[in-house]
């Protein structure tokens, strides 16, 4: 019997497959890099056939390395970043633009029209989301209305509109599948995630053509099957997830109360609130968790837009480090009270602030102020973002989680997860499989494949594999906090 399955995680820097076992333990792994684009302020592209490339090498690659036969591979599920906006030729296959990356701002200006004339609230009844250049509503007017030509071609049906899973299912299966499912479709400002349907009067709003949108599915359903020239045989896509969700489900937060917090690009909070959706007095996000066999769980996500970014920045951007494992070091010589807040806010800042005029700054130079301290100070943001959104949690009446689950690559560094721990005063849980967003959307595959017959056939293999508990004083944790919400209160447009 077919027992492994691909996981395909195309994210915002790199494209990844991993192939798992039944057991949720990676066999193979390859990773490939792609080249981001940022033709003005605020402006952030992919080119997407370097998103489809990559996507396609790296499963050819993970499938080589794991040394199994092809028949061994029971379905593929995908993963992706979630948001990001693409617009592509019916027929041909071939994108009108480059990929709208969802960290792009190009229009928060147009958001602010539509917030002055009043949309805001029933937008967020309907969707859970708040309007904002970050979901894909607006990146696919701006298409539309900015592409020569896209317009009247989308009024005669001859464009289709995704996001990035929709996109790679569609190559993947030769033009046959045009779908997405809930957790994706929840995050585009188009989805209204009560009657689990696009939305006519949003998409009215938005002026956007509903024959251009996917068919919406379960998050573990019949997506197609791969061209078999492909990778070597019509292997089923039987599990899509945005990345977050996708995290969840492979941290197995399946009660409601359980928490995620995933550490990539960005920074994402999600805490599942069961069959409730949520609302959020703190500009939190209600959103789909995941939905099986029809049934919808909810969750309330907080995010933060530059995490990991705001070290691959350290790296590429000023050259503070040669590698992004070289920030520990730094930090474990300079401790935890180095004065130095650094604001990532490259583009924006996300929740619970969703301010997208607001632009980074590093306060609290002085002359003794070298690399160590902005390295260890560029590490402190993330977690100084994470409690702000726990803060907004806390705000709306959430009881603060017995312990927060983690992943991402940020997670590997020991000393950015004993800070968040005593900055958040939670105990912080890394698991054995770091690569839960992967391994969440392959568990999805294997539950539609029936490999896993249940959820808690699928939580019966987490482990932790480190707990990080607050040692931190209550005095010590106020006094740096305090200074973090100075920072931001400087970078924020409105001052």
């Amino acid at each position: 019997m077919s027992r492994f399955l691909l996981a395909i995680d195309q994210g915002t820097t790199s494209s990844r497959a991993i192939v798992f076992s039944a057991q949720g333990l990676p066999v193979a792994q390859a990773q490939q890099e792609f080249k981001q684009y940022f033709p003005q302020d605020g402006w952030v592209e992919h080119d997407a056939e370097e998103l489809w490339q990559s996507t396609l090498d790296v499963c050819r690659q993970a499938l080589e390395h794991s040394g199994l036969e092809i028949d061994q591979i029971a379905a593929i599920g995908i993963t992706n970043q979630r948001e990001t906006t693409l617009v592509w030729d019916a027929q041909s296959g071939e994108p009108i633009h480059h990929a709208i990356v969802w960290q792009d701002r190009r229009t928060a200006d147009y958001c602010a029209q539509l917030k002055q004339a009043g949309h805001e609230a029933r937008v967020a009844a309907k969707t859970g989301l708040l309007i904002d250049p970050y979901f894909s509503a607006t990146k696919l007017r701006w298409i539309l209305e900015n592409v020569p030509g896209a317009r009247e071609r989308a009024e005669r049906g001859e464009l289709r509109f995704g996001t990035v899973d929709s996109f790679l299912l569609w190559r993947l299966t030769g033009g046959q599948s045009h779908k997405t499912d809930a957790t994706n479709a929840s995050r585009t400002l188009m989805f209204n995630i009560h009657t689990q349907q696009w939305d006519a009067e949003l998409l009215e709003l938005f002026d956007i053509p509903v024959n251009m949108l996917p068919e919406v599915m379960d998050s573990a359903a019949d997506f197609g099957a791969c061209l078999p020239e492909l990778l070597g045989a019509a292997i089923p896509v039987l599990g899509i997830a945005g990345d977050q969700q996708a995290a969840l489900v492979g941290q197995a937060c399946f009660q409601p109360g359980m928490v995620k917090s995933t550490y990539g690009t960005g920074c994402f909070m999600i805490q599942n609130t069961g069959d409730t959706p949520v609302t959020s007095q703190n500009r939190l996000l209600t959103t789909v968790g995941y939905r099986l066999n029809g049934k919808v769980t909810y969750a309330v996500e907080g995010s933060i837009f530059v995490a990991g970014a705001a070290v691959q920045w350290l790296r590429d951007g000023i050259k503070l480090i040669n590698h992004a494992r070289d920030s520990e070091a730094m930090a474990v010589q300079t401790g935890d009270a180095c004065g130095v807040y650094l604001v990532p806010a490259f583009t924006g800042l996300g929740a619970p602030y969703w301010d997208p005029k607001a632009r980074g700054a590093i306060f609290g130079l002085t002359r003794d102020t070298g690399i160590k301290e902005i390295v260890t100070a560029g590490l402190q943001s993330v977690c100084y973002q994470t409690l702000d959104l726990l803060e907004a949690m806390r705000q709306d009446g959430a009881a603060a989680p017995s312990a927060l689950r983690v992943d991402g690559g940020m997670v590997e560094n020991n000393w950015v997860l004993q800070f968040l721990a005593d900055i958040l005063g939670v105990t912080v849980e890394r698991p054995k499989v770091t690569e839960t967003t992967a391994l969440g959307v392959a568990y999805l595959a294997g539950l539609q494949a029936g490999i896993y017959p249940d959820l808690e056939a699928i939580a019966s293999h987490w482990h932790c594999e480190q707990r990080f508990t607050p040692l931190m004083a209550d005095s010590h944790r106020d006094t740096l906090y305090k200074g973090w919400l100075d920072a931001v209160k400087r970078v924020r447009s409105e001052n």
